[in-house]
């Protein structure tokens, strides 16, 4: 919650985070599937109840956020949440309906199953993200198929999204080209591209026109929006 609040204070009204679910059933705000990597406590969630989790410390000093802490504590942020786990996907669509959260949060996952599968719980639409498959087919066809093609394909595989969330490369293929982002504009997709934590990437990236950036660095890219006259001067909308 520290990191989440020192983002929010330095103006961000939009957070990306993970969640796995402990084995009583409480979603937690956390990227990895043990304790082990970055707390002083050990075990995988999954197997762990929420009261064996909140006796660990991050880095020793920070409890392990629930996404009820993060979805209260800081009422108004919109929220991108990786589901990874298929345990996860009732409790989190659960959450999602006790806080009506739909209009603040976006669900994504590389697995498109666990994504819709987490859509089809809930009682109103949210913003939704492209899985792995998905995408690689819109990277693939699009450099291939004429345009009507492929549009008229990539509808059919992309109907219940409104973003596409990439690296900027993968595996030596440049994913975020001038083509990828003006055929994703076309179809009135978003695309955000992670994890850029360097000011020339960055700006990079921005230049090519995508729409959003997932950075561990938020103090950086805040530095590199204001040079180019594109962050909000004033309170937040």
């Amino acid at each position: 919650m520290a990191a989440f609040r020192a983002a929010v204070e330095l103006g961000y009204q939009y957070l990306e985070t993970d969640v796995h679910t402990t084995a009583d059933g409480v979603v937690l705000v956390f990227h990895d599937r043990t304790l082990d990597r970055v707390t002083d406590g050990a075990g995988r969630i999954a197997d762990l109840t929420a009261g064996d989790v909140a006796r660990a410390q991050i880095g020793g000093r920070e409890p392990v956020p629930t996404f009820d802490d993060l979805v209260t504590g800081l009422p108004g942020v919109r929220l991108n949440v990786d589901v990874k786990d298929w345990k996860s996907v009732r409790s989190l669509a659960a959450a999602i309906e006790r806080h009506q959260a739909h209009h603040r949060v976006l669900v994504t996952s590389f697995s498109d199953r666990r994504r819709r599968a987490v859509l089809k719980l809930l009682s109103s639409p949210v913003a939704s993200s492209a899985g792995v498959v998905p995408v690689a087919l819109f990277t693939v066809l699009g450099r291939v198929l004429p345009g009507p093609l492929f549009r008229w394909t990539m509808r059919r595989v992309l109907h219940d999204v409104q973003a596409l969330q990439v690296p900027a490369r993968r595996g030596g293929i440049e994913v975020v080209t001038p083509g990828f982002v003006r055929r994703a504009h076309a179809m009135g997709l978003v695309v955000h591209v992670w994890t850029i934590n360097e000011p020339a990437e960055m700006r990079r990236l921005l230049d090519l026109g995508v729409d959003g950036l997932v950075t561990d660095r938020a103090d950086l890219l805040r530095d590199v929006l204001r040079d180019r006259g594109e962050w909000p001067s004033g309170p937040p909308a």
